[in-house]
């Protein structure tokens, strides 16, 4: 791959003719106009066949590298088959330029992708400052020939009533899904704005960017702290009520460890690690301390399946700079990891059913509406075809299921949730994976009736994906919904369940007698005590998303009844103090809780 990157004052073009090779277009995409951008002409050549993914990596690497020195405002992807002439076929070209602008996207950068196959007119002015032209030829690794026909035979399908489906001619009464499915085709596209997540975990103090650390590692204010360990609570029952056995293992591992060294290369390059006299690295899962714990432990098929659970805060991956973005990619978080231990296969599909019921059931506690990716060995579908359509049908709606030819990783088969954001990008949060190599690598093994050792199969789950994930997407969960209906989070979740605003001050000592009545049944309640009009007081808690505001006033201190203003329907109800409490206490049945963690009066707490 050749491009040829200028900084620009701006860049008009308007397409003209189509050629044969032309990708069909929007009215909107025929011509455009974009001001200080970095313009990248691009010829994909025949080369980067070879191995296309080496070659869209290294690109994306050299134009992020520019992209952050010129700091220019957007990145244009711009064909232009005159860079080279030893030029790919125009079908692999066009899946080139379409997979390089899905990782500029996935990398967190503004791009957009002029239309390929059209004679284009353009205008474009040159910055003429010393990195304002640049050229780069880009050459392919050489990859080996399994890795290669993965890239090219995964194939994709719409499972629906045990039966396949064409993902282009399926009809989506589903936009999620039809979101889902041309990010995985690589032919999504995305405005490059921030998602609103970010805005609203600043604006609503839950967390931020912390500037005296690495990139990617985030400082938590209390309200988000609190929402961190109510979610950690949140799975550590759903895990124990299903037999699970929490652990505790280290953060850092010796690569000297033949099996850790070797489980941690099919990660990839994306790891901290540390020199010295040894050379450590910083997990990126729980899976290495697991299973040190499982190869150490005494096995028998009594105990199986068993399940060890472990909350890793934290666990680093080193992403790279440009695809760190809020609360969706850290390089730093916080990840549940449960992992069980199956005698065989039939075990563990058994096991897996009641794990889709576990993920299925966060998406419900948390009001999350999660889309699903079936993934699996061609091996294993021929294998467990009948499974694959049961395990699909348990999630009620259209499934995505991608094919790969040969199994590249320890897993044969896996099951991926994920929520779409405002921007229409997914975030994926549970997984389910069967392992069939970790047991051997690590020398983990039980003994079955007979008293003969064996390797089991092990499922890796994490019922909710990362802390920091999920929060990500009840924010933008939020802003999706906030056209229709009033954000907010979970009742379960929210930091302030009940706000309490006393007219005037008279009316103070009633509205704390109150409060403490709501705080002693365990419900997070403040009383805005500051001195500003009450409808100022009603903006402030409606800003905070609280889900109940009740108005202290004269009539309140003459009666047993209140007016409270319930954020999810938008009404005003009369009801009385215990009426209230118990309409809490049912929407929160079975869900953790732990006290506010701020002063009681806002008029005493810290303004971050």
């Amino acid at each position: 791959m050749r491009i040829l990157l200028i900084h620009s004052d701006y860049l008009k073009y308007e397409t003209k003719t189509q050629t044969r090779i032309a990708e069909k277009i929007d009215e909107d995409k025929k011509k455009g106009k974009f001001e200080d951008v970095l313009v990248v002409f691009t010829a994909v050549e025949k080369e980067d066949e070879e191995n296309p993914q080496n070659v869209i990596e290294k690109a994306a690497l050299e134009i992020e590298d520019v992209f952050g020195k010129v700091k220019a405002y957007k990145i244009v992807i711009y064909p232009y088959a005159h860079l080279s002439s030893s030029l790919g076929a125009p079908k692999f070209a066009k899946g080139m330029l379409r997979d390089l602008e899905s990782k500029l996207e996935d990398n967190g950068l503004p791009v957009v992708r002029v239309p390929f196959g059209w004679y284009k007119s353009f205008q474009m002015a040159c910055k003429g400052h010393p990195l304002s032209e640049l050229s780069r030829t880009i050459t392919p690794e050489k990859e080996v020939e399994e890795d290669k026909k993965e890239y090219e035979e995964s194939n994709l399908y719409i499972m629906l009533n045990g039966e396949l489906h064409d993902p282009e001619t399926f009809f989506y009464q589903n936009k999620d899904l039809e979101q889902l499915v041309k990010y995985e085709r690589g032919c999504s596209e995305s405005s490059g704005d921030e998602p609103p997540h970010v805005k609203l975990m600043r604006e609503k103090t839950l967390a931020d960017y912390e500037p005296s650390a690495d990139v990617g590692h985030l400082r938590w204010y209390p309200k988000g702290r609190l929402i961190r360990d109510l979610l950690s609570d949140y799975v550590y029952r759903l895990v124990t009520d299903r037999g699970a056995m929490p652990v505790e293992t280290p953060i850092m591992y010796d690569l000297a460890d033949e099996a850790i060294r070797v489980h941690a290369e099919k990660f990839g390059e994306r790891q901290y690690r540390m020199g010295g006299k040894k050379e450590l690295m910083l997990r990126y899962a729980c899976c290495f301390g697991a299973f040190r714990v499982l190869s150490d432990s005494f096995l028998t098929w009594k105990n199986l399946p068993v399940g060890i659970y472990e909350l890793s805060t934290y666990s680093f991956r080193l992403e790279n700079k440009g695809e760190v973005v809020g609360l969706k990619r850290l390089r730093g978080f916080t990840m549940p990891d449960l992992h069980t231990v199956c005698a065989d296969l039939e075990q563990s599909l058994q096991e897996f059913d009641q794990q889709i019921e576990m993920c299925h059931q966060t998406g419900e506690d948390l009001n999350i509406n999660y889309e699903v990716i079936v993934r699996a060995t061609q091996e294993f579908l021929d294998e467990n075809r009948e499974w694959v359509y049961q395990a699909a049908d348990k999630i009620g709606k259209p499934v995505l299921l991608e094919v790969v030819p040969k199994r590249k990783h320890y897993w044969i088969a896996k099951m991926d949730f994920a929520a779409i954001d405002y921007l229409g990008r997914p975030i994926e949060n549970p997984t389910i994976q069967i392992d069939v190599e970790s047991g051997e690598r690590f020398g983990i093994t039980y003994i079955d009736q007979e008293e003969t050792e064996h390797y089991p199969i092990i499922l890796h789950c994490s019922p909710t994906g990362s802390i920091e994930r999920v929060i990500c997407s009840l924010l933008e969960n939020s802003a999706v919904r906030m056209e229709k209906q009033a954000p907010m989070l979970p009742l379960w979740l929210s930091p302030t369940q009940v706000r309490i605003l006393p007219i005037a001050e008279r009316h103070l000592d009633f509205a704390l007698e109150l409060a403490q009545e709501m705080k002693d049944t365990q419900i997070r309640v403040d009383v805005d005590d500051r001195p500003d009009r009450v409808g100022k007081k009603i903006r402030n808690a409606a800003g905070e998303w609280a889900p109940y505001v009740i108005v202290i006033g004269d009539k309140e201190l003459e009666s047993d009844t209140m007016s409270v203003s319930v954020r999810e329907t938008g009404e005003k109800v009369e009801m009385t103090c215990d009426e209230l409490l118990k309409t809490i206490k049912a929407a929160t049945k079975g869900m953790p809780f732990r006290p506010l963690p701020l002063s009681l009066l806002l008029s005493r707490r810290v303004k971050f």
